[in-house]
Order: structure tokens, then sequence, then C-alpha cells
């Protein structure tokens, strides 16, 4: 695959073309990678989800359920520059980052300093169990994720765009691991949990891979396409009640003393809570949750809202996107206590929950306004 793909110019497309291409474009990943991938549809289709909204994700499952497949697969249907880095205990940042080197110029016999670029410049990059390696290491990402360059030595090195960290982690072995830090969790869009296929799947899994060549596959979209692709998922509209629905989601998630504005000269809480105490799923917050979903998961739920309805055809976002994406965006930003985890309950359960204490229709009737259309006809 060469880096042509990646850089070539592609002509400008409308937002209504646009939303067409990247429609058609899902359907067309997402049959090629059903020639060597088996179920985990709703995997796949939130990995497109992340990269359409320049998000990063982190996939959690047992060993053997295609996870670097799935991604390696994905970065060709894209014509992509793939990398993959095992994390390790010895793994060092420049191991990732790159790193500056003594060479001497053999006309001129002087010495410079050059660059050597590590695996992180590339466009899709997996992060294989990445709580296999010490949190030094594991921040060494945080810079490239957030601003998508590295700085060596003093010096900045852009990482071309597109750019998108998929994280796996082993949920089984946690002896001689280093969990991921809750700030470094956070800048993750999703957590992603990749199960078990069904019994007729894993019967075709078989079939499959015991015979025969594997299939090629092809590339659907490029680097530069992409791109364009990204920008038009940010320009999707979303009404007020849609952007309502979901920071009140993510409110929820917090007990309800997070929710009570401080006091700007004391620092105190408030004593009004805006409502939140009266919520009949809060009192299941106020007694699991030690900490909710930050600012950061508004973000999100409504970028991953705008990617998903745009990949199902659809030119705004709906509040059942919200809901769709709620469990993926929020289940990594939730701190349970140990009450949670003496009656039963994990962060899934508890978001389960909320989503089921209200509804969009318990919105005021101004947060219902319609949005007016912005695509160009």
């Amino acid at each position: 695959m060469s880096d042509a793909t990646t850089n070539s110019p592609q002509p400008p497309m409308d937002d209504v073309a646009a939303v067409e291409r990247l429609h058609r474009a899902y359907h067309d990943i997402r049959a090629e990678l059903g020639k060597v991938i088996v179920g985990q549809d709703d995997v796949i289709e939130l990995m497109l989800v992340a990269m359409f909204a320049r998000g990063h994700i982190i996939l959690e499952g047992v060993p053997g359920l295609a996870k670097t497949l799935m991604i390696s697969s994905l970065a060709h249907c894209l014509g992509l520059k793939f990398h993959r880095i095992q994390f390790m205990p010895d793994l060092m940042p420049s191991d990732i980052t790159g790193t500056e080197v003594i060479q001497e110029d053999r006309r001129t016999g002087q010495r410079a300093f050059r660059f050597l670029p590590g695996p992180i410049f590339a466009n899709v990059i997996l992060a294989d169990e990445i709580n296999r390696t010490p949190p030094k290491t594991q921040a060494a990402l945080l810079e490239a994720m957030q601003e998508r360059h590295v700085t060596v030595g003093g010096v900045r090195h852009e990482i071309e765009a597109p750019f998108f960290v998929l994280a796996t982690q082993n949920p089984i072995e946690q002896e001689g691991t280093y969990p991921l830090p809750e700030a470094q969790e956070d800048r993750f869009m999703f957590k992603i949990f990749v199960h078990y296929p069904s019994y007729e799947q894993e019967y075709e899994i078989a079939e499959r891979t015991t015979g025969g060549a594997a299939p090629e596959l092809k590339t659907v979209l490029a680097g530069a396409e992409i791109l364009q692709l990204q920008d038009v998922v940010r320009r999707v509209p979303a009404a007020p009640s849609v952007v309502h629905y979901a920071l009140e989601l993510t409110r929820l998630t917090r007990p309800s003393h997070f929710n009570r504005p401080r006091d700007n000269q004391s620092g105190e809480r408030a004593v009004s809570d805006d409502g939140y105490a009266q919520r009949p799923g809060l009192e299941l917050v106020n007694r699991l949750i030690t900490f909710g979903a930050g600012p950061r998961a508004v973000q999100f739920l409504l970028l991953g809202g705008k990617a998903r309805a745009v990949m199902h055809g659809r030119k705004h976002v709906s509040t059942d996107d919200i809901r769709a994406l709620a469990r993926p965006v929020l289940r990594h930003r939730i701190l349970t206590n140990y009450a949670a985890e003496a009656e039963g309950y994990d962060a899934d359960a508890i978001i389960e929950h909320i989503l089921d204490s209200f509804s969009p229709a318990e919105l005021t009737e101004s947060k219902n306004a319609g949005v007016a259309e912005v695509f160009r006809s």
C-alpha cells in the first residue's frame, strides 16, 4: 500500500453528496470486512463511528477473537498505513515515539542529530495489550492521541492525518498489568467489549480458517477522502433537544452533589441541585457511583451520534443515536464503589438503569426546539 493513496488530492464534495458517499462506504467496508471477519457487526460499526468522529477506542476481549485481524483489515479497506505496537513491561516511550541519533556525514565529517520516527507515525495504530506496560510508556500515547504530534528533543513532529489509535486489553490476566489511569482512559472515545461468537459463527470461523486461501480485500476509501468525510460529520446538525438529552444523560452518571453549582466566593455547593435529586434513577447512582462522566462524554456522544447518523444515511442526529452509544462512551468514565460490586452492578447495568429512568419526552418544551436543515440541497 503506497502513501500516495493516503495523500492523493480528492475533489471536494458537497455535504449531501458526502453523506451519500459515507453511507455507501459504510456498507462497502462492512461487506469487505465480512470476507475475513465473522460476526462482530456491532464492534465494526463502533470502530467506524469512532474513526469518522476522529476518536480513539479501547477493545477489551479474551485472546483469539480477531481483534488484531479486524483492525489490520479495516486499515487495508481504508487505504491507510498500519502499525502494530506490542506493549510489554520493558517497552520505553522512545520505542513508541522515536528517538534522535547522531549521524556522521561521510563527505564533510560533521555530526548531526537525526530523528528516527517510531511506530506511532502511521494512520492506524494498534496498541496491543496496552495494560501490560508501565504508566510512563502508556503516557507516551497521550500527546499523540490528543495533539496529533510528538515532541522529541524539544522538536515537534506532526503525525499525518487521519490518525486512529485502537488499544486492546486482555480482561482475564491481571497479574503484572498496569491498569490505565482514569485520565488516559477518558481520552478514548469508546470502550468496546468483544464477545465470543455464537455457535453458528464459530462453525463458520472454523470452516473459513482451516482451508483455502485468504480472500483479498479491496480498498474502499482513501486517506484524503476520509479527512473530507470527517469534516462533514462535524457539520451534521444536532437539535437542541438532542444536545440536552446527551447532557442530561451524562450528568445523571454523577452523584447528585456533583451537579450542584459552587458558590464563587465560598466554594460551597449550593443547596439547589437543579432537580436532579428527584430523578428516579439517581438514588442508585448516589449509592453505587463515586465519580461520573465528565464533559468529554457529552462531546463524544454528540460526535459519535453525528457519525452514526451519516453512516446510516441520515442528515441529522437523533436521541436514538445517543442511546445506542451510551454504553461504549460512558462505561469507562464511571467509577463504581464497593457497594456496586457487592450488589452485582457493573457500569453497564447502571447505564441501563439511567437510560430507563428518563426519556427524551421529559425534556421541557424549550429544549425540544427543532433544528433547521443546514445541508445544501
